[in-house]
């Protein structure tokens, strides 16, 4: 089983890039199962349709003890098995605990032994790299992280964040950064930006995603562009990923 953990800041494009790899993974045959570590809990809804699935805290608060392994786990496009860890009441409680609590929970429902995903791709929010967030890093999930950004100062800034702390988890044996995964706003000299950001934690660009209008076309229908536009030229891009991320 590869476990791969994909981190961006907020709104930068992580989960779309995440949802079109988990969809270009079970297109080769695999089985992939998605886990989304964000208190929005929108990091599979475009493998659902644009359904939005209930989310682990919310199952627990609502079932209690009663909660079994199928109420948090639902199939979408192609087989893709998704998952949302969600967060708090607003207001109350840490959304970084509510990752921890919904991980614990997947482990006592022995999930990955019943399901057995060739692939798990945990789509984990950058912005603040507390306990609950790191969780992926430090917690033996994840095995690989990728870092989505752009040429922007802060989606660069959330970078340096998250590879500050994969670096300090870096001797106990825990999950290594693979690179960078640049997702383009067109920025002026962006390619070369993020370039030297990279340089700069020790890592590089392993790919490319053009801004291209078919992304939003996909999302408005509530899907990936696997399943809204097969013919579109960026399959390739999120194919190209997919089969890297196997490789390396």
């Amino acid at each position: 089983m590869k476990k791969i953990a994909i981190y961006g800041k907020g709104g930068i494009g992580k989960s779309t890039t995440t949802s079109n790899v988990t969809a270009a993974l079970v297109e080769m045959g695999l089985k992939v199962m998605q886990i989304g570590c964000d208190p929005k809990a929108d990091s599979t809804k475009n493998l659902m349709r644009g359904k939005r699935i209930p989310t682990v805290l919310d199952q627990i608060r609502e079932k209690g003890d009663e909660l079994k392994v199928e109420d948090i786990v639902f199939e979408g496009y192609h087989g893709a098995l998704c998952v949302e860890s969600g967060g708090p009441t607003p207001g109350v409680g840490c959304a970084g605990r509510g990752i921890i609590t919904a991980f614990e929970k997947l482990e006592e429902l022995d999930a990955f032994e019943i399901y057995q995903p060739d692939v798990v791709l945990y789509d984990v929010l950058g912005d603040v790299v507390c306990g609950g967030f790191a969780m992926p890093i430090r917690g033996g999930y994840a095995e690989d992280v990728y870092i989505v950004s752009s040429g922007e100062m802060m989606s660069l800034y959330a970078a340096t964040n998250i590879a500050s702390a994969i670096d300090t988890f870096k001797e106990r044996g825990y999950a290594r950064l693979k690179g960078l995964i640049l997702n383009c706003k067109n920025i002026e000299n962006e390619r070369e930006i993020v370039e030297q950001a990279g340089q700069e934690i020790g890592t590089e660009i392993i790919a490319e995603i053009p801004r291209c209008q078919d992304i939003q076309v996909a999302e408005n229908q509530g899907c990936t562009i696997f399943e809204a536009l097969k013919d579109s030229a960026m399959k390739e891009a999120y194919s190209n990923l997919a089969q890297y991320m196997m490789k390396a």
